[in-house]
């Protein structure tokens, strides 16, 4: 669908990605969550998604080098994970909506942005190679 988008650019932004969510969660982890506006059980919810996210990354970069190299695979590995991206994209503007977390005073102007560039890059992952 975006043929004119070369793949080596789709793989660099696969790494960038893959970096910044490394990045994200090695600095959320040494964090101590306590301002008094966040929901009960944030720490929690936001827990569970350590685990999906390192998937994710790990496939990323794979994939990444798959696209570098020029193996087919890596246009395949990539839909999948667009489609693991957007999931959680999906799953993280929904629990940000019921808490109000986009607004100001909740961390609106880190998570506004962050919503839409994880969307941006799973829908560039995905229309690429559709």
């Amino acid at each position: 669908m975006l043929d004119f988008i070369n793949p080596k650019i789709v793989a660099g932004v696969q790494i960038f990605a893959a970096v910044g969510i490394a990045r994200f969660w090695m600095t959320w982890l040494r964090t101590e969550h306590k301002e008094p506006w966040l929901p009960t059980g944030y720490v929690e919810h936001e827990r569970c998604f350590v685990y999906p996210d390192s998937v994710l990354a790990t496939l990323m970069v794979i994939s990444a080098i798959l696209l570098f190299i020029g193996n087919p695979l890596g246009e395949r590995l990539t839909l999948v994970c667009g489609g693991m991206m957007l999931f959680l994209t999906v799953i993280d503007t929904a629990y940000f909506l019921q808490n109000g977390m986009f607004a100001k005073e909740k961390g609106g102007a880190e998570n506004v942005p962050l919503i839409l560039l994880l969307a941006v890059v799973s829908l560039l992952m995905i229309l690429r190679f559709l």
